[in-house]
């Protein structure tokens, strides 16, 4: 999911790709389990904070069979415009995670799916996803595991910084922010949540082939616009073949990923 606290601006053909490659390839296994995780039921209001061209906003509405309220908050006006597209029955607002536009107790559960390691300010915003939520609503969060479990991603950024120096350890290190489970319990509980549940578990990024899974990646950095063509040439082919031990039948990969599962009760 994009940063909503991020100040750039996707184009609409940025969020089109966006919504093509990466919500196929990785963040549709997960929309369903985070749902599930936050107890999603007919009849409820729910938020997805930070809702990208909305993914999880879907996957609560199908979910709820259109009986309640779901709404999805992103700052990027690209994203809204293509989740709007795909599902004009969500109500979709631009809303900064830090200062979300709506009363105290608006929702029965909150939901954010990989978006928490990219906000400037995490506390605070899950400070407003509990503000936000009814008194002993839920607040549900998805976040990665730490690096050194991803093996798949593990070898892929190793390739990088052999190639990109230790600046792309560093970018990549921020999407595996949060992998540790008692710092991502300690944010919760300094926002006045209380953990409810904790689930870890892996999942896959599949891509058609190895070449479109290292070039997905790359070109989600800002690493890609850094760097002269000769040098991407060198960068694709180290990863590609970072990647061989995880090719499956006819050329497809699929990384394994892990992932946290986070639900906690808003204070009251």
């Amino acid at each position: 999911m994009t940063g909503p606290t991020q100040t750039f601006q996707l184009s609409v053909e940025a969020a089109e790709a966006y919504e093509a490659r990466f919500v196929p390839a990785l963040f549709a296994e997960w929309a369903p389990h985070l749902v599930e995780a936050a107890g999603v039921a007919p009849g409820q209001a729910v938020l997805d904070v930070a809702c990208g061209t909305g993914v999880v906003a879907r996957a609560a509405a199908d979910r709820m069979g259109g009986r309640g309220r779901v709404v999805g908050a992103d700052l990027n006006e690209g994203m809204l415009a293509v989740a709007g597209r795909l599902r004009p029955d969500i109500e979709w607002r631009q809303a900064d995670a830090a200062d979300l536009p709506f009363e105290h107790g608006s929702f029965d559960a909150v939901l954010c799916q990989s978006a928490l390691m990219f906000f400037p300010d995490r506390v605070r915003a899950l400070g407003e996803m509990a503000r936000v939520a009814r008194a002993g609503g839920t607040v549900a969060v998805q976040a990665w595991d730490l690096l050194e479990a991803q093996p798949g991603y593990g070898a892929m950024y190793a390739a990088f910084a052999r190639h990109l120096g230790p600046e792309a350890t560093e970018l990549g290190g921020s999407l595996w922010a949060l992998g540790d489970l008692e710092l991502l319990g300690s944010l919760f509980e300094a926002a006045g949540l209380t953990v409810t549940g904790t689930r870890t578990r892996m999942g896959a990024a599949r891509f058609p082939s190895a070449a479109e899974a290292v070039a997905t990646e790359l070109d989600a950095t800002p690493l890609a616009a850094g760097i002269d063509q000769d040098t991407r040439r060198r960068v694709l082919a180290a990863g590609v073949q970072a990647m061989a031990p995880f090719e499956v039948d006819g050329g497809r990969v699929e990384l394994p990923i892990g992932g946290h599962l986070v639900t906690a009760a808003a204070p009251g």
